[in-house]
């Protein structure tokens, strides 16, 4: 009796250790009961019933990295190119997950491969390598509108990369070069054509500046000559007016008659240093008879007042 009691215990603790499940974090076990769906286990221990109960499937409920192998597409313009990638998914619904599809991986990863035929025979060689993200976008559309079936959530998927074949890359090469040096042409030509325009302008504000400057040199001038005459003018007056003044005092005609003799003798001077020949006037051995000729015309220019 004591060792089917023990028998019994020993049994019982098989049985419950058998039936404890602990289920780590950020995982999902799905039970079948008698080979039917019964409920699923997330993070934490739970218990199943032996032998009736088993975990018929345990699924990841992290982000998953699925690589995509490179494949043939041909282009819109017939140009073969290898094309790979990695697409991120991550189980939503591990019921889904288990009996939605067989083997979501696979599915998922032929799926992205028929995609991406499909969506780069749409466009050009030229528009493959511009395209990346609005392909990743098409790609991620269609796989995560089939996978919602599986329970799978379909994040993103990544272009790895595009490989078209030699002579392409030779093509691509030339293409790129004669467009590098058309741009650099084109910027040469560009910074000859700004040069050109900069020392015309240069050219034409300094003629205006020079033309400017002539011109406030030129009226400077103008108002230099014309303050000058007015000077002059001013003064020969106020030397005039001096003359006239000396003139009409005590001794002043006197002083005139002395005057006009020096000048006159002075003058006929200068005439003997000249030339050669010297014509003289029939009186000029009377001196005073030529003075007082000349002091004839004086009296006559001096102002009628005066004179009377």
């Amino acid at each position: 009796m004591e060792y089917v009691l023990i028998g019994f215990v020993l049994v019982v603790v098989i049985v419950i250790f058998k039936g404890v499940r602990i289920v780590p974090q950020q995982s999902a076990y799905v039970i079948e009961r008698l080979g039917k769906f019964h409920a699923t286990l997330h993070a934490g221990i739970s218990y199943i019933i032996p032998f009736v109960d088993r975990v018929a499937y345990q699924h990841s409920l992290k982000e998953q990295a699925i690589d995509i192998p490179e494949q043939v597409c041909i282009t819109k313009d017939n140009v073969q190119v290898g094309v790979d990638g990695v697409v991120f998914v991550q189980v939503m619904d591990p019921k889904m997950a288990s009996y939605g599809i067989h083997n979501y991986f696979f599915a998922i990863t032929q799926l992205a491969q028929t995609t991406m035929r499909s969506e780069v025979g749409k466009i050009d060689l030229d528009k493959t390598f511009e395209e990346r993200t609005s392909i990743n976008a098409s790609i991620v559309g269609s796989i995560d509108e089939a996978a919602k079936l599986w329970g799978v959530k379909v994040l993103r998927y990544e272009i790895k990369n595009i490989v078209p074949p030699k002579s392409v890359l030779i093509a691509m090469e030339k293409q790129m070069q004669a467009e590098r040096e058309k741009r650099a042409i084109v910027l040469e030509s560009e910074g000859t054509r700004l040069s050109a325009i900069n020392v015309a302008e240069g050219q034409k504000k300094k003629v205006e500046l020079e033309s400017e400057a002539y011109k406030i040199k030129q009226i400077n001038e103008a108002e230099g000559q014309a303050r000058a005459i007015t000077e002059i003018a001013t003064a020969t007056a106020e030397g005039l007016k001096k003359v006239a003044e000396a003139i009409t005092a005590n001794g002043g005609m006197e002083a005139v008659q002395l005057r006009v003799a020096e000048k006159t003798v002075e003058q006929f001077g200068h005439l003997a240093k000249a030339t050669n020949t010297l014509i003289l006037p029939s009186n000029f051995g009377d001196m005073s008879s030529i003075i007082a000729t000349a002091m004839s015309v004086v009296k006559h220019t001096e102002p009628k007042g005066k004179a009377q």
